[in-house]
């Protein structure tokens, strides 16, 4: 089975730009450590009521196994990262989601 860590993450508009730089750069640093297939950066279309711009990283991890070996190795630094330059300019939220099915269609 394959797993999906979702991070949603609120932004203050007046670092938006900045994280926006920084975000291309960590996710490939997450991808290095080796436990995760690919990544997707969406941005989230809401109307937030406290303000900001909100984002979801969605990392595919290759296994269960993969995603507690990230967390246990590599997750702690990686986060800290983030929130020593962000502090209280940036809110996020983790989540798991599990792969039951893919689905894709081709018309030719």
């Amino acid at each position: 089975m394959k797993y999906i860590y979702n991070v949603t993450v609120n932004i203050d508009e007046s670092i938006h730009n900045e994280w926006l730089a920084w975000i291309k750069e960590h996710i490939p640093q997450v991808l290095g450590t080796g436990k995760f297939e690919k990544a997707t950066l969406t941005r989230v279309l809401v109307d937030e009521d406290m303000g900001g711009i909100t984002y979801s990283i969605q990392y595919q991890s290759y296994s269960r196994e993969a995603l507690d070996a990230y967390y246990r190795e590599d997750a702690e630094k990686l986060r800290s990262d983030g929130l020593k330059k962000f502090a209280d300019k940036m809110l996020a939220f983790r989540t798991e989601l599990q792969i039951i099915d893919e689905y894709t269609v081709n018309f030719k």
